[in-house]
């Protein structure tokens, strides 16, 4: 495994995005707890969650009680494992998403989430996503209060434009360590912000990485026809990330491993934080952490996601 930056702490290349373990089609228990542990073993560092990962009619929190009991059943060394966790959002009984960005609610979030994680602070705490009834600024102010009084080690804000980045930064300081946007080979409409992390030192996390080369927790059907997951095997791939598919091949790799290297050398500030509900995924997404693409690879796929691009957001955002 390699290590990037993250504020003043070293963290695999690669994360876990913990979502698909406790929301609606989450695997059983067993299962989610050996995709973690496989996570771990594999070398990732990172693991990111939510108060709000929880299925319709759930329990909030039940993604971070999932994560607590994953490591608590570790049998290895945790003093390099960071936890990151959202606030700020929540679900409806039809299965929607909902955005509260009160300071009042986020606060009490931040407390419950840290009960529900164990720990004596949050590592990494992050602002899910801006809501449109509450000024940027209050809720960021919240995130102030917590850093101030050691609910959280580290803030990070989600979902966030560039003047919403300047602002974090100018609030919290270096206690902001990361924005995590969506950004994948569908979908590059964050480049600017992209661009603002690696200039400010702010490690860019990108959720959903493999939109259109992969279907995950909240994207729609791959565009990919004769798509195979095995390198070398299966039809000719066609369709607008034909390209992730042919350098894995050529390269006896698996396209997801592809497209999660072609982000990692985006920028140093990249850290990709997959999701997985089976051991193999994560062992396989770990491994992109190993892959170095030429420069004539990378060119081609750059065009190939610009040219599958539709540069609109997502309904649903993680």
């Amino acid at each position: 495994m390699r290590y990037r930056t993250l504020g003043s702490l070293q963290v695999s290349a690669i994360g876990f995005g913990a979502m698909p373990l406790s929301i609606e089609g989450h695997p059983d228990e067993r299962q989610a707890i050996a995709t973690v542990h496989a996570a771990l073993d594999a070398g990732v560092t990172l693991i990111d969650t939510a108060d709000s990962y929880y299925p319709p009619g759930g329990e909030p929190g039940a993604g971070e009680l999932l994560v607590r009991r994953a490591l608590a059943a570790y049998g290895g060394d945790m003093d390099s494992v960071l936890v990151a966790t959202k606030g700020g959002r929540g679900r409806t009984a039809d299965g929607g998403w909902t955005v509260n960005g009160d300071p009042h609610h986020l606060k009490q979030a931040a407390r419950r989430s840290l009960d529900r994680l164990g720990v004596a602070a949050i590592g990494l705490y992050q602002l899910h996503k801006p809501d449109p009834s509450v000024p940027y600024a209050d809720s960021l102010g919240a995130l102030q209060e917590l850093l101030a009084e050691g609910t959280i080690r580290f803030a990070g804000i989600s979902n966030a434009d560039a003047a919403q980045i300047r602002l974090a930064r100018q609030m919290l300081g270096e206690r902001l360590v990361s924005v995590q946007n969506r950004y994948s080979p569908a979908v590059r409409d964050s480049e600017a912000e992209l661009r603002l992390c690696a200039e400010l030192g702010l490690a860019f996390l990108p959720w959903s990485p493999l939109g259109g080369i992969s279907r995950s927790s909240l994207d729609g059907p791959s565009g990919l026809n004769g798509a195979t997951g095995a390198a070398g095997a299966g039809p000719e791939v066609t369709g607008p990330y034909a390209a992730f598919h042919q350098v894995a091949r050529e390269r006896g790799v698996s396209p997801q491993q592809t497209a999660l290297a072609w982000l990692l050398a985006k920028s140093p500030a990249v850290i990709p934080i997959p999701g997985a509900s089976r051991p193999h995924t994560i062992r396989n997404s770990a491994a992109a952490a190993g892959l170095t693409l030429s420069a004539p690879e990378l060119a081609a796929l750059d065009a190939s996601s610009a040219n599958g691009s539709d540069g609109s957001e997502a309904a649903i955002r993680s």
